[in-house]
Order: C-alpha cells, then structure tokens, then sequence
C-alpha cells in the first residue's frame, strides 16, 4: 500500500492533467480533425469526451484511492489469478513509453536547433544519429523526474510545466490571429457538416482519440489516484482533467490550422505535420525562430508531464511488489525502457531498423500503441466493476456505474473492432496516417485479446462467487 500523497488539491490536478496532455492533444488531434472533415469531428469528440472518458478517469481515480496501490497490486488485491491482467497492462505502458520517449526526444531536438538558429526539419535530423543522442536525454530527464518522488518529481514538475504549457498555447493562439487565414482555420475547425456523422469510421475515431489522450486505461489514473486525499471530489477532478484536455487539443488546433493555411499548406497527419508542414511555415514567416522554439517547447513539456506520468506506474508497481526502493525502481525500469527503445531509436537514423520495410517504431505504433489501450481498459472495467464489488468505487460513480458498466465495453468493443477491419480514420495510434495494420501487429492483438478472454472467461467459471471488497467507509 502506498503512503506518497500529493501536497495539495492543485498538484493533484496539475499533475493528472500533465499527464493526460501530450503529444495526442497537439499534433494527433490536429491531424484527426483535419482527417475527419474538420468541425464536424467535434461532436463525437465532445460526446466521447463526456459520456466515456470522464466516467472511466472517476473509475480510476477511484479504484486508486479505494486500494491505495499500483495498477499490478490492484488486480492481484481482487483475486490472485487476476495479477497476470495487471503485468499486461503495465507492459503495454512501458512498451508505449519506450518509443513515446524517441519522440520526445525528436522534439527535444528540434526546440534547442530552433531555439539555436539552426532551422531543422525531419530528413536533415533523422538522418544523422541526433535522434538516438535526444532520446538517452529525455530518458534520464524522464528517470530523474520520477526517482526524486511524488511530491520532490512529478508534482513540482507538473506545477512548473502545465501553467507554461498554457501560456505558450495561449501566446501562439493570440499570434495565430494576427494571420491571413485565420478565418479560414476557424471555419475548418468549428463549421460542423452533420451529413459525416452517419460515418461509422468519424464516431471511431473520435472516441479513439479521447481514450488516447485522457490517458484512459493505462493505469496512470489508477496510480495517481492512490495518492490523492479522501476528501478529493473525483467527478469534479475528472471534469477539469477533461475540460483541460479538450481546450489543449482545440487550442493547439487554432494555432496550427491558422499557419498552415496562411502559408499555403496541407493539413498533414502526426510527425509530418510537426516535424515538416509546421517548419516549412516557420522558415518563411517571420520571427519564425522564435515562434518555432515556443512550438516546439511547449511539445517537450507536454510530453515529458506524459513520459513521467508512464513511467510511474511502472516505479510504483516495481516498489509495491519488490523490496526496491524508489530510486532503485526507478533506476532499473528506465534502463528496461530505455533497451527496449533503442530498435524504434535507430529506426529513424542512418541504421533505419526496420522489419519488412516498416520502422521498428511504426510496427510498435501500430500494434501495441493500436490495441493495448482499449484491451487495458477492458480489463479495468470487467474486473472492478463487473468482478469485484468495490462499494465506494461504486458510490464514485454513482449514476455514472451503468454506462462504465455497459456502455463503455460496447463503445471499446466497436472501437476496435473498427480499427482491426479498417473502418476507423485513424486508429489509436501516436503516428497518425504514419503506420497502417500489419500482420504481425494484429497477431499481436489477437493473442493478447486471446488471452484476456481465456483468462476471465476461465476465472468467471472457476470462482463464480466473487469475493467482496469491502467498503472501507462503512
């Protein structure tokens, strides 16, 4: 059980929403948008956002609270045999982290060239070995964050990070007006055409984006939850982690949008859209530099407050079920993260690891980035809602528990189903219109969907009087 809490209401929520704002808000959900017919995307994206998302954040946060433990311990504190569901979740988040932190590094590197006067874009940089260079940097920035603790790492990084995150956002929207077409991108971004809406493929791919970037079903909100105070009001933190999520996605769409159609740009999907539409805008327009280094820093710390955030589910599970202090947990996980990063590192340098001619990083995108979330989140809500009777997870959720209970299953279920046949437009995925579903990568889905089914479906026969955790606010 843990003992870490965090000082205050405010680093609660600061961090929470570090973690749910990334690279998925910025540069994945201007994609999306502009994938799905612009204005009209918002309104699936708003009814995922509010009618999902929310209710499994409270889910979380609660089960966290409720058990004051890491993700693996919270299964294994249901029944024994469930401790295996826990290890997969925890694996897919260090297999996202691993080549979430190439990325980071990507843009680390590009904030100092800019930030230097070097204008880089993607062909110069990716062809020498800066990206491997940048991704050791944001590892151990990453490690370092999360060995000082809780409240000494993750909540005083979240205090410093988020309210800048803001500002900038808020800087490059007001500069964002000053252009041609601003206009134009608000009329993209917000003029809906209703007739999309039959679209099965539009609904997919608004809900995979807001489970993708409120960071649902990673265990991360199940972590930072254990460390929140009682007297926290859950659906109130959980509508602030939405409503802030949501306004960092639109935001960034109305900085983005404006400069690529003022300089006579397409909107592009995921890396191409940050690492080459955005710097071709930057080199022509002027102060560029200077525009460009805000870019692209506000990115790094969007995604170093979500790098953190992954890392400690690990750290936390690693001090829960071994006697490893929290620098040890720490120091060993992130070199694991690290090895098992360094393949989609060298996919994009003048190694160009590949497999079949798909990257390293692209394969891992598009298979554990695709179907490990909605598998993970699965696996939440069947076992602490429809296995365990947590009554104060349950008094949580109140009248939210049936659409926990029944709708988001259905909603998970659609939604990957969609993606496996190729309806969704995109997929779950970080590199967005970047990787598409491949053999292996479905194989992948399909023994882990194997899995978790043989699994619960065999324990639901086996034991088919659960056992009842009691509330500890009788």
């Amino acid at each position: 059980m843990t003992t870490a809490r965090w000082s205050s209401g405010l680093g609660f929520v600061l961090a929470t929403v570090g973690a749910a704002v990334g690279l998925g808000n910025i540069w994945r959900f201007s994609a999306v948008v502009g994938l799905n017919g612009g204005g009209a995307y918002l309104v699936p994206y708003l009814l995922a956002a509010f009618v999902c998302a929310v209710p499994m954040l409270v889910l979380e946060l609660a089960i966290g609270r409720r058990l004051r433990t890491d993700v693996v311990s919270a299964f294994r504190s249901v029944r024994s045999e469930y401790t295996a569901l826990g290890w997969l979740i925890l694996g897919g988040v260090l297999l996202i982290l691993s080549y979430y932190l190439v990325l980071t590094g990507w843009v680390l590197g590009f904030f100092l060239s800019w930030l230097a006067g070097s204008r880089t874009t993607f062909a110069p940089f990716t062809a020498s070995w800066l990206p491997v260079a940048y991704f050791v940097v944001a590892t151990a920035v990453t490690g370092g964050v999360v060995s000082m603790g809780v409240r000494g790492g993750i909540e005083r990084l979240s205090k410093i990070v988020m309210p800048t995150v803001f500002a900038l956002l808020i800087v490059l929207a007001l500069y964002a007006v000053t252009l041609s077409e601003w206009e134009l991108a608000v009329a993209f971004l917000f003029t809906p055409e209703f007739s999309v809406l039959t679209d099965l493929g539009i609904w997919s791919a608004a809900f995979g984006q807001v489970f993708f970037s409120m960071s649902v079903g990673q265990g991360i909100m199940l972590t930072y939850g254990s460390y929140v105070d009682e007297g926290t009001d859950l659906f109130k933190s959980s509508l602030v982690i939405a409503i802030a999520d949501i306004g960092a996605a639109v935001i960034a769409g109305l900085v983005i949008f404006p400069i690529v159609f003022s300089f006579g740009l397409q909107p592009t999907l995921g890396t191409e859209l940050a690492f080459t539409t955005l710097p071709t805008a930057f080199a022509t327009m002027s102060f560029g530099r200077v525009i460009a280094a805000a870019f692209f820093g506000l990115l790094f710390f969007a995604a170093l407050s979500s790098s953190v955030a992954l890392l400690e589910v690990g750290v936390a599970a690693a001090e829960n079920t071994t006697r490893l202090s929290r620098q040890r947990a720490t120091l060993l996980l992130t070199g694991g993260v690290f090895v098992a990063g360094v393949p989609s590192a060298l996919s994009y340098s003048p190694v160009t690891l590949a497999v079949a001619g798909r990257p390293i990083l692209d394969l891992v995108d598009g298979s554990v980035g695709t179907f490990a979330l909605p598998i993970s989140a699965l696996c939440l809500v069947f076992v602490f809602v429809w296995v365990a009777d947590l009554e104060t997870v349950h008094e949580e959720l109140g009248r939210l528990l049936p659409v926990v209970r029944y709708l988001i299953p259905a909603v998970l279920l659609i939604v990957t189903a969609a993606r496996i046949l190729g309806i969704a437009r995109p997929a779950w995925r970080l590199l967005v219109g970047h990787a598409r579903t491949d053999p292996l990568g479905l194989l992948i889905a399909v023994v882990l969907l194997l899995v978790f089914v043989v699994i619960g479906w065999g324990l639901r026969n086996r034991h088919p009087d659960p056992p009842r955790l009691r509330s500890r606010r009788r």
